[in-house]
């Protein structure tokens, strides 16, 4: 059967492709694969549920309590919440399940569902195909005392800022930082931890009306936060996205800070405090080449993976490493989270500037970053690009013009019909004209 989980659970169009009975069938089918899996042996299964911000949330959420409570599974309704603070309860809280209702940094028409085992870890794929084989299927229902009690959860968002600031040692007083929070999921959460941890905190984005998550503001849009910064001359300002499960920076001057160089300010203090297990890092193959140049002037590994985050936290959660990410924004701290945490993240950058006294813009410049430029070549047969001899032959030959200054990466789209050409050099001109000549040989070798 086609599949129905993408690389981040299941997305797409809310009412459209995602339904109120997919969702239902979704969460059906979820207990009855854990049940039949044994995961519920011996006690009544428990399962946590939170959402973003999205109006379509909220028929969601009650579709997939529906269809857990119908399964016989305890529901604990968590109700507007991060996706790393539902990972953290699911594990705190020993539930069997946790589900997030979001579509992340996605557009407010989209929404998604996403499963969480037992831990706070996300399903493996196996789990989510034995789910789609078991959609529709006719089943005996639990009735009577069986069928699943369903209860409002009293303090999610307290107990999660506590955890968040039982991770940090230093306080942040003296600290002016603005946060934007993309009318999103961390709305309440987000503020309240910086200003706990003793930061003068300048909240935006976080008048949610069901419509505005992600509208011209979080990651996705840093205009908002760094003209903020400025008016406020606060020293820094980080921008979450709609499910605060990442996040982007800028320093007191409104430049932009990413993730590659957020990972490198991480990796550095962790390593001080032999925090870094294995002295490695792990980033994707995105990761801008000053990245792990830097990296290995501090002396610290890099270990690189496939795009996507979910290809990260296997590489650490196999090898045992204790920090990963991705250049868009994701940061796993594997120490104190089963998953990207934008909150998590920005509490431990500021951290890093109160026990350095250094800015942020300080701190980042231990990465410089190398001009990088990307072309999308479309209408291509994507699945010739590893293998075409002319193709592989010019990639080696500028590979080769330059060597140790610059890097190639062609990439088949994993959801388009395109070929993604990436190119970093010392300068943008020469990565530019590198990108232009191998994206004309792809189009003409690999034309449809």
């Amino acid at each position: 059967m086609p599949r129905i989980f993408g690389t981040d659970g299941v997305r797409g169009l809310a009412n459209g492709h995602l339904t109120a009975e997919l969702a239902l069938d979704l969460s059906v089918a979820a207990a009855r694969v854990l049940a039949d899996r044994g995961e519920f042996e011996g006690h009544r299964p428990l399962a946590v549920v939170g959402r973003d911000t999205r109006i379509s949330g909220q028929f969601l959420e009650h579709a997939v309590v529906a269809g857990l409570a119908s399964a016989g599974v305890d529901v604990l309704r968590l109700r507007v919440l991060p996706t790393p603070a539902v990972a953290y309860l699911t594990q705190a809280l020993g539930a069997d399940l946790g589900v997030v209702i979001s579509a992340s940094h996605n557009p407010m028409p989209d929404n998604g569902i996403k499963f969480l085992a037992r831990g706070g870890l996300k399903l493996d794929d196996a789990v989510e195909r034995e789910i789609e084989q078991h959609l529709d299927e006719p089943w005996d229902r639990p009735v009577g005392g069986d069928v699943g009690r369903v209860t409002p959860y009293d303090a999610p968002v307290e107990e999660y800022v506590e955890h968040l600031l039982s991770t940090i040692d230093k306080p942040l007083s003296g600290l002016k930082v603005v946060l934007d929070c993309a009318h999103g999921a961390a709305y309440e959460a987000g503020p309240a931890a910086l200003r706990a941890a003793g930061a003068e905190v300048i909240a935006i984005g976080v008048d949610p009306d069901g419509l505005n998550i992600n509208d011209g503001c979080g990651s996705t849009h840093l205009g908002p936060l760094q003209a903020a910064v400025l008016e406020h001359g606060a020293d820094a300002g980080f921008a979450l996205d709609g499910d605060a499960d990442r996040c982007l920076a800028v320093d007191h001057e409104g430049v932009a800070v990413d993730g590659d160089q957020i990972m490198a300010i991480l990796a550095v203090g962790m390593a001080e405090r032999g925090h870094l297990a294995k002295n490695t890092v792990v980033a994707t193959v995105m990761s801008n080449l000053g990245f792990v140049q830097a990296m290995k002037a501090s002396g610290i590994g890099v270990r690189q993976t496939k795009v996507g985050d979910r290809y990260v936290l296997e590489a650490m959660r196999v090898s045992g490493y204790s920090l990963g990410g991705e250049q868009s924004g994701h940061v796993i701290m594997s120490e104190h989270a089963t998953t990207g945490d934008g909150v998590l993240t920005a509490l431990h950058v500021l951290e890093r500037m109160a026990v350095t006294g250094q800015s942020l813009q300080q701190l980042a410049a231990v990465v410089s970053r190398l001009p990088q430029v990307l072309v999308n070549v479309p209408d291509v047969d994507k699945s010739r690009a590893d293998d075409d001899p002319v193709v592989a032959a010019a990639v080696a030959e500028e590979e080769a013009a330059l060597g140790d200054s610059g890097r190639v990466l062609l990439r088949p789209s994993g959801t388009e019909n395109l070929v993604r050409v990436m190119v970093e050099a010392g300068t943008e001109d020469e990565a530019r004209a590198v990108a232009g000549r191998l994206a004309d040989v792809v189009e003409r070798q690999l034309a449809l």
